[in-house]
């Protein structure tokens, strides 16, 4: 798969994962962690049903005997990126959530340097810094708002006892929360950095491959049931159902498969870099699928992002290019 190619595949997963916010306007029962279940559990389903297809039940086997220490961490992290998110958005806001995600291009960065031993170049640097500015853009209205609403906590009514616990307790959620999102990027960055340390070890790419493909099956069944454990799975309609398996099947197996092919070419930063196109499709899906007109400011900051990663990815195949030349 040439640079180009994998670029382009990370865009189709990115368009594909973004669907998430617009089908879940959808969902009118199952919330939180009963979400997160049923559709972690449909997205292990299809990657268990897709994999035996593609390779072979005993070679799927195969995979998971001897997978090592690299496919099971992967896959840990594929679950904490399934689950926390989800999570997070249900002790904090969207806004949080997303802007904390802004972070995980600097932790894959950080993490390929050291223990990949690749340095960034500036203009990468300066795209990651544009890209994240771009999205704190896009989420202003709503930080704005959280800020506004947390004053109100600071008035007379504070000193109230009830009033007061109700605010610690606003604000321990806030603070798990936060956590709990920061896990996503933290989790996406190390997930990255060992698929691409496989690709580089063996320079075979079917050779491993299907590994790092059945850790994404591995990740969503620790997602379901953690999450399981944790909800109400039964308090989920049969409407409800059928979007989930949506979502499942096309927001998560099938592009964390295409994520999975992608990422043994791309530099890990790169990855992460172009998945922040997610949160631009995110709100692009949500004012096709609903009408809601975005504000000025979400549309601002998209272009930012759009805008840096066209002239990343612009800079990053022209340096292809001419290191194609000099070999």
């Amino acid at each position: 798969m040439s640079h180009r190619q994998a670029v382009l595949l990370m865009v189709l997963v990115t368009l594909l994962w973004s669907m998430a916010g617009v089908v879940t306007r959808q969902v009118e029962q199952a919330q939180g962690l009963t979400l997160t279940f049923w559709r972690s559990a449909f997205n292990a389903a299809a990657l268990a049903l897709l994999l035996c297809w593609w390779r072979s039940p005993s070679q799927v086997w195969a995979s998971l005997r001897s997978g090592g220490w690299a496919l099971w961490g992967s896959g840990i992290c594929w679950a904490v990126m399934f689950t926390a998110f989800m999570w997070a958005l249900t002790l904090t806001t969207v806004a949080n959530v997303l802007v904390t995600m802004a972070l995980g291009p600097l932790f894959t960065a950080w993490l390929a340097r050291w223990f990949l031993g690749q340095r960034m170049a500036w203009p990468s640097v300066m795209a990651v810094m544009l890209a994240g500015l771009g999205l704190i853009v896009m989420q202003l209205p709503a930080l704005s708002a959280q800020l506004n609403g947390s004053a109100v906590l600071q008035g007379p009514a504070a000193d109230l006892e009830g009033p007061a616990r109700a605010a610690s307790s606003a604000f321990r959620d806030h603070g798990a929360g936060l956590l709990l999102a920061l896990a996503v990027p933290m989790a996406g960055a190390v997930n990255w950095v060992l698929i691409r340390a496989g690709a580089d070890q063996t320079g075979s790419y079917r050779s491993v491959a299907p590994d790092f493909l059945v850790s994404v099956m591995v990740g969503a069944a620790m997602s379901a049931l953690v999450s399981g454990l944790a909800s109400d799975p039964l308090n989920a309609s049969g409407a409800d159902l059928g979007w989930l398996a949506l979502l499942g099947v096309f927001q998560l197996a099938i592009p964390c498969l295409l994520a999975v092919m992608a990422a043994r070419v791309l530099q890990p930063s790169e990855v992460s870099l172009l998945g922040l196109l997610e949160v631009v499709f995110g709100v692009a899906w949500v004012w096709i699928g609903t009408a809601e007109r975005p504000e000025p400011s979400v549309v601002v900051g998209g272009l930012v992002v759009l805008v840096t990663l066209l002239a990343h990815e612009a800079w990053n195949a022209r340096r292809h290019r001419q290191w194609a030349g000099y070999r």
